[in-house]
């Protein structure tokens, strides 16, 4: 029975009847009543799709669009909610809302296959009993909005800290010396004898 009809219905019903009406427009007077008796429970399915929805726009909101259907549902059930993945899917498909797709991994270290091996002053031993003895390099990168932001790091291995950092939108040499001289300027320019181990070769 269309909607139209059972609307028809519920509007005529004091003047005429059920019955008289469903005959007249031949409709379903059982198929009527089936759908009265379960009005109620429509209603609570879609109130409680409605403050799903709620939520679930409210995590995609807080994680500024980038989650899609598996890390929102991830987010729900550690709310405590229990929803099946795919109704969240489903919802979110429905009502438009994707995640963001951030473009292609960066390689923040291709080898030059081309230039001489550089010695291995720690010998793959990652540790040290001295500060300023030996630092490790390192360059990752995050996306912020469309844009790709790249971090250089300086750690001391003995103390496991940061010493020295640098962020820029480029992985030109800058990126790297900058890091360095922020390391060698926070031990106070005391680092004669200090190796730097780093992963070999870059973009």
């Amino acid at each position: 029975m269309s909607p139209r009809r059972r609307d028809f219905i519920s509007a005529n019903r004091a003047d005429f009847g059920v019955r008289r009406i469903c005959r007249v427009i031949g409709a379903s007077r059982a198929g009527y009543y089936r759908h009265l008796a379960t009005e109620q429970a429509r209603a609570e399915r879609q109130a409680e799709e409605k403050r799903t929805m709620s939520e679930i726009r409210a995590i995609h909101l807080e994680h500024h669009g980038a989650d899609g259907a598996p890390r929102v549902h991830a987010e729900l059930r550690a709310r405590g909610r229990r929803i099946n993945r795919k109704r969240v899917t489903r919802l979110m498909r429905i009502n438009h809302i994707v995640g963001r797709h951030l473009r292609k991994r960066k390689r923040t270290t291709i080898a030059d296959r081309s230039a001489p091996p550089a010695p291995d002053l720690v010998m793959r031993d990652s540790t040290a009993d001295t500060l300023n003895t030996r630092w490790c390099g390192d360059i990752t990168y995050t996306a912020i909005g469309v844009k790709w932001l790249y971090l250089a790091t300086v750690i001391d291995i003995c103390s496991r800290k940061v010493v020295g950092w640098s962020i820029a939108d480029h992985m030109r040499t800058s990126l790297v010396t900058d890091a360095i001289e922020m390391a060698v300027a926070a031990r106070g320019g005391r680092v004669r004898g200090v190796v730097l181990h780093t992963a070999r070769g870059a973009p």
